[in-house]
């Protein structure tokens, strides 16, 4: 017990050794005879002389000798030497000539005994390698806990080695019971694990000069330790859990592994981000293990299969030629290879009509005989949708398109412009190289100023260009370009501020639309400052206002529809004041913003000194956009010298602009505590005069409820007013009020949207509600506690009421034109707001037709995939009512339906209600049922893990529904794969399921059943695998009163008599053949026929024989 068994190899060592001496001693023994130094005269033998001293053999000549001297004279010396062929045969007196020749082996007893010698190390080697695989089979047979060390027999007992199991491996919940029986109860054992053994006992089994033993034994358990993890990888892979795989082969990295074991780990950490469907991290750790072994064959497949998801198909074609170059015969590389070979043929072919496509609209578009035809309008649309496929803007960009489009807004029509606009878009989208290039053909200068263009819709589709022009500056390529496109451009810092520095110079250029300048101030809202604030680079924040604060507060001090200056929209000032706010905000140091207040003040000073009245205006007017935005700022401003008191003196003024100018300035003052005092003391009086006398409405409203707007005030006004019930009412009841409230919402004041949503909340409830708890309520009204009770007119029914009166106005259209907008006035809370409204509008079933015909479906997407996490989900769950109750394809036309998936997977989160699992889950599965696509689509926001989960919740509607859309998916082949793949229960599921209680349940298990067995025979095998029930469960489908049941029960029992003789004949052996034949002799119908298909496969098989009558 404890001892190893002695080892064969010192034995054979021995044996040779002596056999080697035996030899080596009859050859030195044997006397020099002259007759064999004749025959053999170049050959001075092993001697020895008379006093025992040793002379080993050599052959003449040596090196020291002549060329003549070649032979061996042993008489002249005691070891022998060489001489001449005349001094050989004069100290023999022989005759050389008159001999035989000498054989070919010169001296046989040396020759003989080397040749044995070889035969025998041969031998042993070939032993000590055959004990050396037994041993190391034995040991890899027995657990790592349970090996012994092995020491000599002195030893009173052996020495185990010292185990503790570690806790701290994390556990992977999910993982399956394969996985977690094979889990080692003993962590990787490093050399500190082994200091708890005895020191006097390393000294006792090693000398002092050998190496420490629990040295040597804690290099063997690491290298165990990786085996054993790189083993507990393999089955957690097997059993489905890949993240638990890849962190056990991460572990098994970390313990210093060979370069052999390294390729193996990093290959299998490949497979496992395959399956997580990260790729760009499987061909990452691909390429690793190809380092380590470059004729690793697996490697090179699953890079293949990583490079070919990506996309990069030239690529993923070398790997496979190289896989099939070093295993010819393997049917699966010549099978990869084929397919990606039709890909690129396909995308060839693709490229080719492209072209001729791209040149056909160019030439429509060019030619001036088709101005204005719906052939060239046609052709236009079908450039910007070539365009939003990264391949077709490849194509227009390489068909010297870029110019082509030059043209194009050289023409000054509208649409062309637009279309061009357009065209560059997908051009230049999330491609930093062809946006450079773009912007060296058309010009940055170019492509701003189109910006500044009269037309409304061109200058936004300019703006729109920028921004995306500026993402692929800023954050580079995201498709996963790599090559020749990281080369092209390193730093694209310049780039950025040339295009930020055009931008500010549109600012104050003269002759540029009201429009532009305001699409000007959202692009820099949305490029310039940080997008989080743990960024500590805001360099370009700096830069701006360094070039140009100046220009920005100009833009702020304007007048609108004032002679000389520059031409601003009621929306200008706003833009401006959230601007400067936002770089204020971007600001890191006190010097760097005292540095803002420095040259906001010294703009403020050049302008009220010294410019008259004209330049206090603009000085005042420019302090109200700077008290709107940072408003530090302003309140610094208006410490200056004599602006207060030139506000107050200007509200006396006779001009009614002077007069606006002032009041709006002070009610902006007023807000500010500092203030109030002053403004008590001295505007007051002026205000009530104001309000009195001025004849102007804007002034009297102004002085009267300090606001900035009538009509601002208006719906501010409302906003507060519809939170009582009463209001809510006598509101929706008017018409007029209504549809004036929507055309407000439509117009260029984008100040009030976030006011009409607040009013709109509250007349619909889509606030948030909490129910108070009945006992609470019943415990306040004992203790006399005032109970606060909800109105009457909150009740559902008026909600109900209040809404269709709100959709018959025409809420929707005026929500659709809200969420268009692209003014920073309608930030996250507002879409918030709006998501909360919708949701309110689509509960009724009735009201969602409505919704839809006036634009709802198109107005939730952006809703739902910006904005806050509730008005997300508020959205998300709007889409998913739309999609249940009406047709996807007509809700979100065209490419619209493919951006509802990731809202709907969003609601599977466990973070969601049951209602909204639910909800989602029934618009996946109609989402399912449409096309192909659609399902990849679904497969690739990795829902396919959720809705397994929800097929097992205990809510029966939330299991139903996650098992009609697996029912749909099923329809995949990746779906099939996961049901085919060994190791799982996903088959069984369905199979119990369809022995349920629950009808809608059993129906649709049994469809994906029948589905499943249809698309994947191989399954059929497996059904009476999963249960002994399963005879069960196919009665009583087919004895089912339900037709549906019936059918797939059929369907079901033919796809498995079709699979297999063998388990035909078990169904047949059972009450299902009765079954069956009553069935097929039912009325004509798809029952019927599967039941006559089942019955006419079992008398191909011969398992029965037809009635004389036919049947």
């Amino acid at each position: 017990m404890g001892l190893q068994r002695r080892s064969s190899g010192p034995l054979l060592t021995g044996l040779s050794v002596g056999l080697l001496l035996l030899f080596s001693w009859m050859s030195l023994a044997h006397p020099t005879d002259l007759s064999a130094l004749a025959h053999h005269p170049h050959l001075c033998q092993t001697t020895r002389d008379a006093e025992g001293r040793h002379y080993p053999g050599f052959f003449c000549p040596r090196l020291s000798d002549t060329p003549e001297e070649a032979y061996c004279c042993h008489l002249q010396a005691a070891g022998g030497s060489c001489c001449t062929r005349a001094e050989f045969e004069a100290l023999y007196q022989v005759n050389l000539s008159t001999l035989q020749p000498p054989p070919i082996l010169r001296g046989p007893g040396p020759l003989l005994a080397l040749g044995l010698y070889s035969l025998l190390l041969v031998a042993l080697m070939t032993a000590d390698f055959v004990h050396f695989c037994r041993g190391r089979g034995r040991r890899g047979s027995l657990h790592p806990s349970s090996r012994l060390l092995a020491f000599p027999a002195s030893a009173a007992r052996p020495l185990r080695v010292p185990v503790r199991t570690d806790s701290s491996l994390p556990k992977r919940p999910g993982a399956c019971a394969c996985a977690c029986a094979l889990r080692p109860s003993t962590p990787p054992l490093h050399r500190r694990n082994l200091s708890l053994a005895s020191p006097s006992l390393a000294a006792t089994f090693a000398p002092e000069s050998a190496p420490t033993p629990a040295l040597e034994l804690g290099f063997a358990m690491t290298a165990n330790s990786a085996e054993q993890l790189r083993k507990e990888g393999n089955e957690l892979f097997k059993c489905g859990d890949y993240e638990g795989a890849l962190t056990a082969y991460t572990q098994a990295l970390s313990l210093g592994a060979t370069p052999q074991d390294q390729a193996i780990l990093h290959r299998n950490r490949a497979a496992c981000h395959l399956k997580l469907e990260d790729y760009n991290k499987a061909e990452a750790e691909a390429s690793k293990a190809i380092e380590k072994d470059g004729g690793d064959v697996k490697a090179l497949y699953r890079r293949s299969q990583a490079l070919e998801k990506l996309g990069r198909l030239d690529q993923a074609v070398l790997d496979l030629k190289r896989c099939v170059s070093l295993e010819p015969k393997n049917k699966v590389f010549q099978e990869s290879l084929r397919n990606i070979g039709g890909q690129i043929q396909e995308k060839v072919r693709y490229m080719s009509s492209t072209d001729a496509k791209v040149e056909q609209m160019f030439q429509i578009l060019l030619d001036p005989k088709e101005k204005g035809t719906e052939k060239k309008q046609k052709a236009s649309q079908n450039l910007v949708v070539l365009a939003r496929e990264d391949a077709g803007a490849e194509k227009i960009f390489r068909s010297n398109g870029v110019q082509l489009l030059q043209r194009l807004l050289d023409t000054g029509e509208t649409d062309l412009m637009l279309a061009a606009l357009r065209t560059l878009v997908g051009i230049c989208s999330e491609h930093q190289s062809r946006t450079v290039a773009t912007l060296s053909v058309l010009g940055t200068r170019r492509v701003v100023s189109i910006l500044g263009v009269e037309n409304q819709a061109v200058s936004l589709a300019a703006c729109h260009l920028l921004q995306v022009m500026f993402d692929a500056l800023k954050e580079g390529v995201k498709k996963g370009f790599r090559g020749k496109e990281g080369a092209i451009i390193v730093d694209p810092a310049r780039e950025l501020k040339v295009l930020i520095s055009n931008l500010l110079e549109l600012l104050t250029e003269v002759g540029v639309s009201g429009q532009g300048r305001d699409n000007a101030l959202t692009l820099l809202i949305k490029m310039v400052p940080r997008k989080s604030p743990k960024d500590p680079n805001n360099s370009l924040t700096l830069w701006v206002i360094d070039q140009g604060l100046k220009k920005i507060l100009e833009v702020g001090g304007s007048l609108q529809d004032a002679a000389g200056e520059l031409t601003v929209t009621e929306n200008s000032r706003m833009s401006a004041s959230i601007l400067l706010s936002k770089l204020f905000d971007d600001l890191k140091c006190d010097a760097e913003r005292e540095n803002f207040h420095r040259l906001c003040e010294n703009y403020i000073r050049s302008w009220f000194e010294g410019q008259g009245l004209a330049g206090k205006l603009r000085a005042i007017q420019t302090v109200s956009c700077l008290l709107q935005g940072p408003c530090e700022a302003g309140n610094r401003a208006l410490e200056l010298s004599g602006v207060m008191e030139s506000v107050i003196a200007l509200c006396a003024s006779e001009q009614e602009e002077e007069q606006l100018v002032a009041v709006e300035a002070l009610i902006h003052a007023a807000g500010k505590a500092k203030r109030a005092s002053f403004i008590t003391a001295n505007g007051v009086s002026l205000l009530k005069d104001l309000y009195k006398c001025s004849e102007r409405d804007s002034i009297r409203i102004r002085a009267l409820v300090i606001d900035a707007g009538t009509r601002r005030w208006a719906v501010e006004g409302l906003a507060y007013l519809t939170f009582d019930a009463d209001v809510k009412e006598e509101f929706v009841e008017d018409e007029a009020a209504l549809k004036a409230l929507f055309q407000l919402s439509r117009s260029e004041e984008r100040s009030v949207l976030f006011a009409i949503a607040s009013a709109l909340v509250n007349c619909t409830n889509s606030y948030d509600y909490e129910e108070p708890d009945p006992k609470m309520v019943e415990l306040a009204k004992y203790a006399k506690q005032h109970v606060p009770e909800q109105h009457p007119k909150d009740k559902p029914s008026f909600v109900r009421a209040r809404v269709k009166k709100l959709l018959a106005a025409g809420v929707v259209s005026a929500m659709t034109c809200m969420v268009k907008t692209e003014s920073p006035v309608l930030t996250n809370s507002c879409r918030e707001l709006l998501s909360r409204v919708f949701l309110a509008l689509v509960e009724e079933v009735e009201d969602r037709g409505t919704v839809v015909a006036q634009g709802g479906g198109k107005a939730l997407l952006p809703l739902a995939l910006e904005g806050t996490d509730v008005g997300q989900t508020k959205a998300a769950q709007a889409l998913a009512k739309l999609t249940i109750t009406s047709n996807p394809e007509m809700t979100f036309p065209g490419e619209r339906i493919y951006e509802v998936v990731r809202p709907l997977v969003s609601l599977l989160h466990l973070n969601c209600s049951g209602l909204q699992n639910f909800e989602a889950l029934m618009a996946l599965t109609n989402l399912a049922g449409i096309s192909e696509r659609l399902r990849q689509k679904i497969l690739k926001e990795k829902a396919v893990p959720m809705i397994e989960g929800y097929m097992f919740e205990e809510h029966e509607m939330i299991r139903r529904a996650a098992t009609e859309c697996m029912c749909n998916l099923a329809m995949s082949k990746e779906v099939q794969d996961l049901f085919e793949a060994q190791g799982n229960d996903r088959l069984k599921l369905l199979v119990l399921y369809s022995g349920e209680d629950d009808e809608l349940l059993r129906r649709a298990a049994a469809g994906g059943l029948a589905m499943l067995t249809s698309m994947r025979p191989s399954l059929c095998a497996r059904i009476p695998q999963v249960t002994t029930h399963w005879l069960e469960i196919l009665q009583a489908l087919l004895l089912s009163p339900n037709q549906e049941l019936q059918h797939r029960g059929t369907v079901v029992v033919l796809n498995m008599v079709e699979a297999s003789k063998e388990i035909a004949s078990t169904l047949m052996e059972s009450e299902v053949l009765e079954i069956l034949s009553v069935l097929a002799k039912g009325e004509e119908s798809p029952v019927t026929r599967a039941a006559a298909a089942c019955l006419g496969k079992a008398v191909e098989y011969r398992l029965i024989q037809p009635s004389r009558d036919g049947e």
